[in-house]
């Protein structure tokens, strides 16, 4: 294993852009993940580690890996975005999901700008066994270290798309999936009375809900029965819920 004793080691500026910038991100195909547990969530899903790197004086594991090295803890704290972080430090080639591939339900985020919201979705949509996130419109990077790590380890492993209206219209369709938009609206439906079966649901920020141009796409308007006095759910609680349902009436 090599040691890196210094900050323009190609390694380490590597890393360090990786956890710190979107567009270097999506160039590289490449993204950071930080820790023991998102590292043996990894391994368990059969993600493409593409490199390690260990914090010395801490704890390692045997991991297949060709491209493994070591760094002091300043060095290695100069790398990673998270403060005092026990490590390891690690990137993970990005899963390529094509349009093409089929689905059965899928749950739709428009402007949802919060990584952890993001992250959360993407962590219940796996264990729902939602077929697909989509993000439209200024959703937060799902590839960003923040989003990774609400994920818990479900980025290894869930479908993520990232499409315009105009390519949601269409895969839609491709898809013969029904789009029904979560609103608070007198059009809206009780979700628990409409059929959501092989149908995605979109979801929108908790400060500005849908817009407009989302809301065209839709089949119809559901809604989550909730106390009176309630206004709204934060987005990610309320795509669980919504996912939750869709779960339900699939089995």
């Amino acid at each position: 294993m090599d040691r890196i004793t210094s900050r323009k080691n190609a390694v380490i500026t590597h890393l360090r852009a990786l956890g710190a910038e979107s567009a270097y991100r999506a160039a590289s195909g490449e993204y950071l993940c930080d820790g023991y547990k998102l590292l043996d969530e990894a391994v368990k899903s059969g993600a493409a580690i593409t490199s390690i790197l260990w914090k010395e004086g801490g704890a390692r594991a045997e991991i297949a890996c060709d491209r493994q090295y070591s760094a002091p803890p300043e060095l290695f704290d100069y790398a990673s975005p998270m403060k005092n972080s026990p490590g390891p430090l690690f990137s993970v080639r990005r899963g390529v999901w094509g349009t093409s591939d089929p689905v059965r339900s899928a749950i739709v985020l428009e402007n949802v700008q919060d990584p952890g919201n993001v992250g959360t979705v993407l962590r219940t949509a796996s264990a729902f066994s939602v077929d697909a996130v989509v993000l439209v419109g200024d959703c937060a990077d799902c590839f960003s270290p923040k989003t990774v790590r609400a994920t818990m380890g479900a980025i290894f492993r869930q479908r993520v798309l990232t499409l315009s209206h105009e390519e949601l219209a269409s895969w839609l369709k491709e898809q013969g999936l029904k789009l029904y938009g979560a609103a608070l609206s007198e059009r809206a439906t009780d979700v628990r009375k409409v059929n959501i079966t092989r149908s995605a649901i979109a979801v929108g920020s908790e400060g500005h809900g849908l817009s407009r141009e989302l809301l065209a796409l839709c089949d119809g308007e559901i809604i989550i029965p909730m106390d009176a006095r309630s206004e709204s759910l934060n987005a990610a609680v309320a795509a669980s819920v919504l996912m939750w349902e869709m779960a339900r009436k699939n089995t």
